[in-house]
């Protein structure tokens, strides 16, 4: 039996679904139920009947998941896998920044940790962060962790005033402008695609700019047969996967999340069988995080 096998057999047996991230290797993808991005797998995850989930991300999704269904159990293959963007905020900052702003609304990137996201008032993912800061009341907006993606939402939602944080995507925010111009020379033809985490240059450059599904579903709908594309090397699979007829190319220091790079289809099968791994989130911290998650579920209808 191959650990494909061993692992739709167990999955049988354990009542579990698999999500994984656009970002993890092809082999898990291959394996998932639920492939996406952090918005559709944070709306799928609070919608299944299984017992089990087994998670293929990193941390925040994990955490994400358990918020939304504190009654089972959620698995990550690696539980080392984590975020660093997600940590690149603090409560302190939070608070001194609402004591600051008058009609101020604290936006949480669904990349964040729990404990920041029970000191929000919204998460948002790449995918509604636009169309949620522009539905909420509050002119003043605190977005973290990323100032990437806060300077993406500022200048589609001007009448806002929106207040940077100093965070960023280690992998996003290392993409090399100079790469992305040689991949053009060499593509003349290719559209550049990119990431609202990447640095505000290269997205100046790019003929679209969105989060990973964004980027999908614009490959499927462009006349373009070519493209550039400016965010983890990942989502690789499932471009090829859906547009067999065109070409996707990468700068030559192709983009890497080595967290997200970590789970394996044998670390999958490892905690369905021992159940090792389980995320656990504190029933105060569950509670009050759950609320901005909610919200985000609820505007972004």
């Amino acid at each position: 039996m191959t650990v494909r096998d061993e692992i739709e057999q167990l999955k049988q047996e354990k009542n579990a679904v698999i999500l994984a991230h656009y970002y993890v290797p092809p082999e898990v993808q291959e394996i998932a139920d639920y492939i996406g991005d952090s918005f559709y797998l944070s709306k799928a995850a609070a919608g299944l009947g299984q017992q089990t989930i087994v998670f293929c991300g990193v941390s925040f999704m994990g955490e994400s998941a358990k918020i939304l269904n504190p009654e089972k159990k959620v698995l990550m293959p690696d539980a080392r896998a984590d975020c660093a963007m997600a940590h690149m905020a603090d409560a302190e900052t939070i608070r001194r920044m609402r004591e600051e702003y008058e009609d101020l609304a604290v936006v949480c990137y669904i990349n964040s940790t729990a404990e920041l996201k029970r000191h929000s008032d919204v998460c948002v993912t790449s995918a509604n962060a636009v169309g949620i800061v522009k539905a909420l009341p509050n002119r003043n907006i605190f977005f973290i962790p990323d100032r990437n993606l806060a300077r993406f939402v500022a200048e589609q939602v001007p009448e806002k005033h929106v207040i940077f944080n100093e965070g960023f995507c280690p992998v996003h925010e290392q993409m090399s402008l100079v790469e992305v111009e040689n991949a053009k020379a060499a593509h003349p033809d290719a559209e550049v695609l990119t990431h609202p985490e990447c640095p505000e240059k290269l997205c100046r450059m790019s003929d679209y700019v969105g989060s990973t599904s964004g980027i999908i579903q614009y490959a499927g709908r462009s006349s373009a047969r070519e493209f550039i594309v400016c965010t983890e090397n990942g989502v690789r699979y499932e471009l090829e996967k859906r547009y067999p007829e065109k070409r996707f190319y990468f700068t030559d220091t192709e983009p890497v999340c080595r967290d997200m790079k970590t789970v394996t289809l044998e670390k999958v099968l490892h905690v369905l069988k021992t159940g090792e791994n389980e995320v656990t989130v504190s029933d105060l911290v569950r509670k009050e995080a759950k609320k901005a998650l909610e919200r985000m579920l609820e505007l972004a209808r």
